[in-house]
């Protein structure tokens, strides 16, 4: 478009190195990605708590809560899942920007999706977390009945029944809840961080 040449950022004197001095912490995106039911959302909450009592600045960005809002003008076809991660992946990375640690819980089934947002941030700025867990086991838990209504035809295009999960290959950290608890998932994830939330 004739007129993207007109638009040129600013550049403002406090920077994200000055906001995560101000935090005492580095700001990350963790992406937690993973078949419905994988326990994403449920990992994140739990994992949120632990650094909230360390006066770690955070943020919970889920897939029903923005879809009921920023992106309720979105479907479920390829293109508007695509738009879906593409707007998620903007908006992280300006709360990275602002000095936040964001959790990310959105099953992002494409690898190209996942890519995308990955290198909208600087290099070690995005952690994929694959939150590993069989279709069998997710459908037994099925806690909001997605998948038995997917299953009767009711939703369209879902994840793991008729629309595809790439599966992440060299994700960051890589959780089975099938045979992991939360407690020791949780405590992986936050072992990981200690170090890299320290500034530099």
């Amino acid at each position: 478009m004739e007129e993207k040449k007109y638009i040129i950022p600013q550049q403002h004197q406090i920077q994200k190195k000055d906001r995560n001095q101000l935090h005492q912490h580095r700001s990350l995106l963790l992406w937690f990605t993973g078949l419905s039911g994988s326990g994403k959302s449920t990992l994140a909450n739990l994992l949120e708590q632990k650094l909230h009592q360390e006066a770690v600045h955070t943020y919970i960005l889920d897939g029903d809560n923005v879809r009921a809002g920023l992106n309720k003008d979105l479907g479920f076809g390829t293109e508007d899942r695509q738009e879906n991660i593409r707007r998620i992946g903007e908006v992280a990375k300006l709360m990275v920007d602002a000095g936040v640690l964001v959790l990310s819980a959105f099953i992002s089934p494409f690898e190209s999706d996942r890519q995308l947002v990955r290198e909208l941030l600087p290099e070690g700025d995005f952690v994929e977390i694959f939150v590993d867990c069989p279709l069998e086991i997710c459908e037994q838990r099925d806690v909001k009945g997605l998948y038995a209504k997917a299953r009767a035809g009711l939703i369209p295009n879902f994840t793991g029944i008729d629309s595809p999960f790439e599966a992440p290959k060299t994700p960051e950290i890589h959780l089975k809840t099938n045979e992991q608890d939360l407690e020791d998932s949780v405590n992986i994830l936050y072992n990981f961080l200690k170090t890299r939330l320290k500034l530099s």
